[in-house]
């Protein structure tokens, strides 16, 4: 297998965040000749604005999130459950990468191989979040990974003091689910060489 470069996004920006600590575990999970990037300039993305959604026209932190997402072979998500929903800010950073109006830039979000994560403090993890996130990838036509679901439910019980994932569980879940999105991302890989 040649070397795979993950792109990881955290759909909270609270510092402390659960989702954030998931994708953090997944880098540490990740196997050899896997790298997991956790994306940290989610903050930076402003809302959506068609007007600005050209190729000269898009705010820089916008262009280096499609670079960045083009580049990758996979994208893993973790995603916090906020009204039955997606966070905002996680949907508007889709919004901005799953266009290209022009016709000749590609659609950065178009075959990616992408799994989805996410906690929550509730007993229900982030189940509807998730759910309403794998509609969303129904519609950019990313490869998406459906089993295995991981689904942190009372997440504050899973992580120890120091934010790491300490559920062995979870973390079995946690590295099966990369495992099956790095499978997907090697067999859209060119082979020989």
């Amino acid at each position: 297998m040649n070397h795979l470069n993950v792109l990881a996004l955290s759909g909270s920006l609270r510092s402390g965040s659960h989702n954030t600590a998931l994708l953090h575990a997944a880098a540490e999970l990740a196997p050899e000749g896997v790298a997991v990037d956790v994306y940290g300039g989610l903050r930076a993305i402003p809302p959506y604005d068609m007007d600005l959604d050209a190729p000269d026209a898009r705010p820089a932190a916008v262009r280096e999130l499609r670079e960045r997402i083009t580049a990758a072979d996979a994208l893993l998500i973790a995603t916090p459950e906020f009204n039955y929903s997606i966070p905002g800010v996680l949907k508007n950073a889709i919004d901005w990468v799953s266009t290209d109006w022009t016709g000749t830039e590609g659609l950065p979000l178009h075959r990616k191989p992408v799994a989805i994560v996410g906690a929550s403090p509730s007993a229900f993890g982030s189940v509807r979040a998730q759910l309403a996130l794998r509609q969303v990838f129904v519609w950019t036509n990313s490869d998406l990974v459906v089993k295995p679901e991981v689904m942190v439910f009372r997440s504050h019980e899973r992580f120890d003091g120091s934010g790491r994932l300490a559920d062995p569980v979870t973390r079995e879940l946690l590295s099966d689910l990369l495992g099956a999105l790095v499978t997907k991302a090697a067999d859209r890989q060119p082979t020989g060489a």
